[in-house]
């Protein structure tokens, strides 16, 4: 099985105080598509798996450009405050061999620490891991490949 972790690209301030609907700037949307552009090459999602914030949303956007018949699972497991005990556990209750999921820090570190029983690695903006393991759990998963903008 295969599961890609993404964070989101740069994202505006919060709007009147209200962090769910930041879009993306201007330099998250290019990062984002710059993931996109790498991640086409070394996948074939069968879900996407998204939180319901808009920035994640927007650079979920960008992925769906060049997998537009991937069906999309809105989570609310995997907002930035979640916790990635709980959000490990909804992935792996997925059926699916190879799932993308575009979320937040600091959920998206502490859910890739726990599958592989690593220490904790922040993920920069618009950063993708993909992972391999027989199924989602603790300690399981391997590290295969990062992707890392240069914007």
């Amino acid at each position: 099985m295969q599961l890609t972790l993404v964070r989101h690209g740069e994202a505006a301030a919060p709007v009147n105080g209200n962090d769910t609907k930041r879009p993306l700037t201007e330099r998250g949307h290019a990062q984002a598509a710059q993931t996109a552009e790498y991640l086409i090459q070394h996948l074939k999602p069968e879900v996407f798996v998204v939180s319901p914030l808009l920035r994640a949303q927007e650079t979920l956007a960008h992925l769906q450009q060049h997998f537009n018949d991937v069906p999309v699972v809105i989570c609310n497991t995997i907002k930035p405050d979640d916790d990635a005990k709980v959000a490990v556990e909804w992935l792996s209750q997925l059926p699916y061999e190879s799932v993308v999921v575009v979320c937040h820090m600091n959920v998206v570190a502490h859910i890739a620490s726990i599958l592989t029983e690593g220490p904790f690695h922040p993920f920069q903006l618009a950063e993708a891991r993909i992972y391999d393991q027989a199924v989602v759990a603790a300690g399981l998963s391997t590290q295969l490949k990062s992707f890392i903008p240069s914007i």
